[in-house]
């Protein structure tokens, strides 16, 4: 053998070399079949899904429907007051003995019971106004009698119409109930026995929008600016197919919604204007921190502030990894907040002891926390800087402040939007500018006569068709 060639490898370095590399190749076949299953996943949610947020994890023990023992109070269907019996049937013992032991039986009173049910479907209520008609010996004009439940235009081909109520009916199940448009006419039809058609539904909301709906809507709009602390949120809509925003404002009994192009501070200063003297409650969205809404006090959500910190810790963007004291500042300021929502809930509840000194405490720990300085991490110095000039603002802790009015989170505008988001998916949001309108004014004259807990949703949009007017505060 040439002592110049280099010595053969020996068999105990081949076969560690051939295990190194069949490691290597189960390694490298395990992450091409992730990357492979993770194409998949992201193709096919591109694609229309039946439950497109599903996580397709079952749980292994799913909760049994239901109350919890210990959670809530124990309720159950209470019993209708007499006045409301519409039939009583007397229900004798028949039995001469006792089933169980034949022994005699003697009366030990009377239980009643009830059954609540639909009535048979009531003749619909037909007003015919027999209108005396003239006509000119000079002219040949007509002159028609005029009642003041009759429309002016009331004539010929439109003589025959719908009522008030039946309207504010199908109008509330639409824009209330989110039932389609397609499916009003089936419903009305099989429940109140009267026909109408999906043109007429549309066209009776655009023209109640030009008018006394449209009226209610705009003194909604003013009335809001007057309330002492107001939420929005916004999500996402269309008109004719284009990309559009639907806003919500809400306070505690008054609720308005409204659909832009755009969301910038100009929409949101035309419901809350710059001179706001109430308190805004907001998300972290950039347009409400223009210096046009800078005298508007705010409360930012802790619950969005809360979701940030726990991705900073979790999920680190950019491969960044807080680790040791680089986690201290989300820990923190996690447990700062916390303890502060506790107090406003103690506070409400009435167990908060020492309510102002606990407040002062939580507002100088959280100063101090969120003052300036040199911290480690990008995702910390991202927050320090945000959150920090938000707290110099006044914007985190207000609702230690105002206690009464200002809540710590979003939640109630985020409830309130809820309903327009299963619209959304429901309908496909609006074909026009002007139905988009329609929608906004309807959904806040319903939203705010169900906060205000009027007796009658019905008669209460039976009295804005006609006289323009929401009833007052309860």
């Amino acid at each position: 053998m040439d002592p110049s060639q280099p010595k053969p490898p020996s068999y105990e370095a081949l076969a560690a070399e051939n295990a190194l590399l069949r490691q290597q190749v189960a390694e490298l076949t395990e992450k091409l079949a992730a990357a492979l299953a993770e194409n998949e996943r992201l193709r096919r949610s591109g694609k229309r899904q039946a439950t497109p947020f599903s996580k397709e994890k079952r749980a292994a023990q799913p909760k049994r429907p239901g109350r919890r023992r210990g959670q809530g109070p124990f309720t159950r269907r209470l019993a209708p007051p007499p006045e409301s019996y519409t039939r009583q049937v007397a229900v004798p013992v028949t039995e001469t003995a006792c089933p169980e032991c034949a022994g005699e039986l003697v009366p030990a009173g009377v239980e009643t019971v009830t059954i609540t049910d639909l009535p048979a479907p009531p003749p619909l209520e037909v007003t015919a106004y027999h209108l005396e008609t003239c006509c000119c010996a000079a002219c040949g004009r007509r002159v028609w009698g005029t009642h003041p439940e009759v429309p002016a235009d009331q004539r010929g081909a439109t003589a025959h119409r719908i009522g008030p109520r039946a309207w504010a009916l199908a109008h509330w199940l639409h824009y209330r109930m989110g039932l389609p448009v397609r499916k009003l006419p089936a419903v009305l039809g099989t429940v109140a026995g009267f026909a109408i058609t999906q043109g007429a539904l549309t066209q009776d909301a655009l023209r109640r929008t030009r008018g006394r709906v449209g009226e209610a809507y705009q003194a909604l709009r003013q009335e809001l600016a007057q309330e002492p602390a107001v939420g929005t949120d916004d999500t996402g809509w269309k008109v004719g197919g284009v990309t559009a925003f639907l806003m919500g404002f809400f306070s505690r009994l008054t609720s308005v919604f409204q659909i832009r192009r755009q969301h910038r501070n100009d929409e949101v200063r035309e419901v809350i204007p710059g001179d706001y003297a109430g308190t805004l409650g907001t998300d972290r969205g950039r347009s409400y921190d223009a210096r046009a809404l800078a005298g508007v006090k705010q409360q930012k959500c802790l619950a969005h502030i809360q979701r940030s910190l726990t991705e900073a810790l979790e999920k680190p963007a950019l491969g960044e990894r807080l680790v040791g004291r680089g986690r201290h500042f989300c820990r923190r300021l996690k447990q700062l907040l916390r303890e502060a929502t506790a107090l406003w809930e103690a506070y409400h509840t009435g167990t908060a002891e020492a309510f102002a000194a606990e407040r002062e405490r939580l507002l100088a720990a959280v100063t101090e926390h969120l003052r300036e300085r040199p911290i480690r991490g990008e995702a910390n110095r991202r927050l320090l800087s945000e959150l920090g000039w938000q707290h110099r603002q006044g914007h985190l802790l207000r609702f230690l402040d105002e206690p009464d009015t200002v809540e710590p989170t979003n939640n109630r505008s985020e409830r309130g939007l809820r309903p327009a988001v299963i619209a959304r998916k429901v309908s496909h949001c609006s074909k026009t500018w002007e139905g988009a309108h329609a929608h906004a004014a309807f959904t806040s004259l319903f939203c705010t006569l169900g906060q205000r807990g009027v007796p009658s949703v019905l008669e209460a949009a039976v009295e804005v068709f006609r006289t323009g007017r929401l009833p007052g505060r309860p």
